[in-house]
């Protein structure tokens, strides 16, 4: 059964930017996202494999450093190619100053 996972304090994450956490046996991208909150996607872009960690947050978006593929935060949807599959998003909430995922 999915629950809530603690994976970072608001305060790590400020507007404009995203880490990268592990949790249990996934990576995922945490980001705050300016005057729309916080988002996770999967760690692994969907056009070859490579980390979206490393990446560009511009907005509600996120640019892979491999080949420019962007992303959606909030959807997860592919929105430049080489990408056309979206990538895996999780639901977040805030409780307190803890940002939670569900895995």
């Amino acid at each position: 059964m999915a629950e809530f996972i603690t994976v970072a304090k608001t305060s790590d994450i400020p507007p404009g930017q995203a880490v990268v956490v592990d949790v249990e046996d996934l990576s995922i991208v945490i980001g705050h996202v300016e005057d729309e909150g916080f988002f996770a996607i999967a760690d692994l872009c969907s056009h070859d494999g490579g980390p979206l960690g490393d990446c560009d947050l511009q907005g509600a978006s996120i640019e892979c450093p491999r080949h420019g593929a962007r992303f959606d935060v909030r959807t997860g949807a592919a929105l430049t190619m080489p990408a056309i599959v979206p990538v895996e998003v999780y639901q977040v909430r805030v409780v307190g100053d803890e940002i939670q995922v569900v895995i």
